[in-house]
Parts: structure tokens; C-alpha cells; sequence
């Protein structure tokens, strides 16, 4: 991973990240983000992977049905956001689309994307602290714009 700071304007700190073959995403991104200590970004990505593993949450039993991607593919939108999670550490959210050889899409809840051969990350940072809390009710972490 390569990163660069390309902004430090007030109001909008911008990072480029770029992953290497080989690199986990989810979990490249989350060290980044938080060796970074950013509390609140929106990302967006483009690049591909060679295999993926994105998620489609369902109600009924609180949890992500897992949807494996077991080749070569194209991420055509990847966007998301960074927010504190109830552990004090980066807590990423992250939605993408993923195009196949023969055009078809996946997409879903990014859960996993292994890098090939690279994946070009615009992290833009803002002044200020999101927090992202678990609602047991949902079975998931959202952003709890009330919560400090």
C-alpha cells in the first residue's frame, strides 16, 4: 500500500491510497484508517480484484448472506465512509460493484476484496467525529448522528 496526502485544505483533507496486488482491502483500508486516526471520511475506489467477497444483509436474521466472487473482476464503484465504531477504532462501511468477464455485476456490502493488480482509493477526511453504533434491534453498526 501507497498512500499520499494530496489536500490538507481546511474543511477537507484528501488521501489517495493505492493497494497493491496481493493486499486484503477491508483490512488495508481499516489499518489506514486507522494509523490515520480519521474519525469521519467518504471513500470512493475503482481497480480490480481477483476474487471478492461482498454481502447482502437480511432482516429476518440479522446477519449479511455472504455472496463469493471467486474470480477475476473489475470494481466499477466502490463508495463508502469511516466513522468510530463502539470500540474507539475505524469502522468502515463500504458498498460496491464489482463487473465480471462477461459483464454481469455483483455487488453488495463489501466484506472482502483481494487486490489484482491495484485499487485506487479517494479517502476525503472531515473536521469532525462520526460515531458508529451497534443497534441491536437491526444487528448492525450505523452512524448515530446524536452519539458523541
Amino acid at each position: 500500500m501507497k498512500s499520499r496526502q494530496v489536500s490538507d485544505a481546511p474543511g477537507a483533507q484528501v488521501h489517495v491510497v493505492v493497494l497493491d496486488s496481493g493486499e486484503e482491502t477491508f483490512a488495508a483500508l481499516t489499518k489506514f484508517a486507522n494509523d490515520e486516526k480519521l474519525a469521519a471520511a467518504s471513500l470512493t475506489a475503482i481497480g480490480a480484484f481477483a476474487r471478492a467477497t461482498v454481502g447482502w444483509f437480511d432482516f429476518a436474521s440479522k446477519t449479511y448472506r455472504k455472496i463469493e466472487i471467486d474470480e477475476q473482476c473489475e470494481v466499477l464503484s466502490a463508495v463508502g465512509d469511516v466513522a468510530t465504531g463502539d470500540d474507539g477504532k475505524a469502522s468502515l462501511h463500504i458498498h460496491i460493484v464489482l463487473g465480471l468477464s462477461d459483464g454481469s455485476t455483483r455487488g453488495g456490502h463489501l466484506l472482502a476484496g483481494h487486490v489484482r493488480p491495484t485499487l485506487e482509493v479517494v479517502l476525503t477526511e472531515v473536521p469532525t467525529r462520526l460515531r458508529r453504533t451497534k443497534r441491536p434491534d437491526l444487528g448492525i453498526a450505523l452512524i448515530d448522528l446524536a452519539a458523541k
